[in-house]
């Protein structure tokens, strides 16, 4: 298995122009947290499976409520590469007692934010949710389903922050065995909420258990990683927070919660944009943007690992070196997405019929898949150099430049192009193609003038 592994990495080495010792770096970093990720989408599989088992209406009442609170986990994203940035930096330069501050600042920021956001979105839940979906039934779910993901929101800010620690640190792989706990539990307590345990007399709470489950699981995990993270940090010289980590943690988290925010509802408006074409285009689109958000996983996953080493190397006042890593990461990440993307151009319509039998659907979804499966060996550039210039302090500079093309590109000329000039959800798919596409070239150059080395955290 070990000499198996050595000549993967050989290969790879060889065909990527990247150092072995380089390379196995960007692995130990990246691998874990990609795992994370894909066993986060697995879990939410299960969950639709599980509910799906209660009817169209659950299903639904899940489904919105799931989508609705992803936007509000998406305000407190930003926590993570804050506290990573900060914790990578302050590892290169040698710092290890200080690495803990910014950790202790964004637990605080995290779970006052949580606390204020989870009072905000209950108590306005029965105005929010009704935008989503009129239907009574399906409101009667969505609503508590959506108040206990939104009781969450302190954990998952917190679980975030332990993530960036780890991560800094170059030991995400701490992180993934409490995260893989956190997905057991998750499934163990959800499935006993849902469908109780008749014998005794519990009938369970119906597709509503699912969001309690997956609440009491996630402060579970909070208090695992705190447990495993003070064990790793007794026998070191522990460092309190003061004043300047908040307002540190702060200004980096701040814009990439911001960004993380507005990209989770500008999917929202491309969702009703691509509803206005029709319903069929609606209901493919749904699939084709659940295909896309998963298969970048890997490639944001290992996006994370260049967060770290370009902050390390920066902390080590090597910014040359951090430049090397991070087109050393964009070369992995293409690779590997070049591998992904074959079969959605060469089998499109095997992939969709995992998804819909409709003959009319997968007519419709065939030539954006393909589109997508080229796209994307392109848009990995984008992908990767966003975490690393967020691992290099340049939160403000990737918030502007996400935003400007997503709200002032994509969405305005996929309404344009889409239902206004009457060119479907091809033409829609299109212009995402060329979005993503120039976005990367905007960070190619961005990284290549190398200004962001010069930033202060």
């Amino acid at each position: 298995m070990t000499n198996t592994r050595s000549r993967i990495l050989s290969l790879l080495s060889t065909i990527l122009r990247i150092e072995e010792s380089r390379l196995q770096r960007i692995f130990v970093i990246g691998i874990p947290i990609i795992g994370g990720m894909l066993s986060q989408s697995l879990i939410n599989l299960v969950d639709a499976a599980m509910v799906g088992r209660l009817g169209e209406h659950a299903l639904a009442g899940v489904g919105i409520g799931s989508y609705a609170a992803f936007i509000t986990i998406s305000l407190v994203m930003g926590l993570s590469s804050g506290v990573q940035a900060l914790v990578a930096r302050r590892s290169g330069e040698g710092n290890h007692h200080q690495t803990s501050a910014p950790l202790v600042s964004g637990l605080v920021i995290g779970i006052g934010a949580g606390l204020f956001l989870s009072l905000l979105f209950i108590s306005t839940s029965s105005f929010l949710l009704p935008i989503f979906n009129d239907d009574i039934q399906v409101q009667a779910i969505a609503q508590p389903y959506f108040d206990w993901r939104s009781a969450a929101i302190a954990a998952v800010a917190m679980n975030f922050c332990f993530r960036g620690y780890w991560a800094g640190i170059g030991k995400s792989s701490t992180y993934l065995r409490i995260l893989l706990w956190i997905h057991a539990l998750n499934v163990a307590i959800s499935y006993l909420l849902i469908f109780g345990i008749p014998a005794l007399g519990f009938h369970g709470y119906g597709a509503v258990g699912s969001g309690i489950g997956t609440c009491v699981a996630l402060y579970i995990g909070s208090a695992l990683y705190f447990i495993g993270t003070i064990k790793s940090v007794r026998k070191q010289k522990v460092e309190a927070p003061d004043l300047q980590s908040f307002k540190k943690v702060t200004s980096l988290a701040l814009p990439n919660s911001m960004q993380q925010g507005l990209f989770a509802f500008g999917i929202s408006v491309l969702f009703v944009i691509i509803g206005m074409v029709g319903t069929q285009e609606q209901a493919i689109g749904h699939i084709l943007i659940n295909i896309a958000l998963l298969l970048i996983l890997p490639s944001v996953g290992l996006g994370i690992a260049a967060t770290s080493l370009v902050g390390h190397a920066l902390g080590a006042q090597k910014p040359d070196d951090a430049y090397q890593w991070g087109w050393e990461v964009v070369r992995v990440a293409a690779l590997l997405m070049a591998i992904l993307g074959i079969p959605l151009w060469l089998f499109p319509e095997a992939i969709l019929r995992l998804f819909t039998n409709s003959a009319e659907l997968i007519a419709l979804g065939t030539l954006p898949i393909q589109i997508s499966g080229l796209n994307i060996v392109f848009e990995v550039t984008a992908m990767v150099l966003t975490q690393a210039l967020l691992g290099a302090g340049a939160s403000r500079q990737v918030m502007m430049i996400n935003i400007s093309m997503h709200w002032l590109y994509l969405l305005p000329l996929a309404y344009f192009i889409g239902p206004w000039a009457g060119y479907g959800l091809l033409g829609i798919w299109l212009v995402q193609g060329m979005q993503r596409i120039c976005s990367s070239l905007i960070y190619a150059y961005l990284w290549r003038k190398g200004q962001w080395s010069h930033i202060e955290i």
